[in-house]
């Protein structure tokens, strides 16, 4: 099966101050790289969702391995931008929604979310002691309206009117938990 990965990069980072993708970590690479290589050592075909002109993202994304798309009407929002990134994979199987501002999940933790997609589950998500987390899984059957999403809740409402189908697997990874939206972030 074909499981695609939606890396979100296309984000203003305003909470952040700018440039959140390009920070380094502790180890000096860039907070967006660090959640491309995790996706991309999950074996995942990557596309990568950057606004319009955002070279130098784009090129580090580009070196490790992502396909890389840029998105003129990133100011849409998330929904926006997750639609333009499925429509470069329109015939996949599946897809794993992941934000680039999500550095720590283990690569182990994206496999797994992948492999339940594969195993036929419609929507899955990870979760690190009861709280759900991130990537979300969306099967096929979730392509048109992952397609006509063009506001900012991302994938939210998709997830919320399908509670009936999605299923959590736990995992040891709090990775899935911890977004970087400020400096502060950092510190945790």
């Amino acid at each position: 099966m074909e499981i695609t990965a939606i890396l979100l990069a296309a984000g203003a980072g305003s909470r952040f101050g700018g440039d959140k993708l390009l920070h380094p970590l502790g180890d000096g690479v860039a907070i967006g790289v660090h959640a491309a290589r995790n996706l991309i050592a999950a074996g995942l075909d990557v596309v990568a969702v950057v606004k319009l002109g955002d070279f130098p993202l784009a090129d580090l994304l580009e070196q490790e391995g992502c396909n890389v798309t840029m998105f003129a009407d990133a100011a849409r929002g998330m929904g926006a931008s997750l639609a333009h990134g499925v429509a470069q994979r329109r015939s996949a199987d599946g897809w794993l929604i992941a934000l680039a501002d999500m550095p720590l999940i283990k690569p182990a933790t994206i496999a797994a979310v992948a492999r339940e997609i594969e195993a036929g589950a419609a929507l899955i998500a990870p979760t690190y002691k009861g709280e759900r987390g991130h990537p979300v899984g969306l099967s096929k059957r979730f392509g048109a309206q992952l397609a006509a999403l063009g506001n900012d809740a991302g994938a939210r409402d998709i997830i919320a009117a399908h509670q009936d189908v999605m299923k959590f697997i736990e995992c040891d990874d709090p990775g899935v938990l911890h977004d970087i939206d400020t400096h502060g972030d950092l510190k945790r």
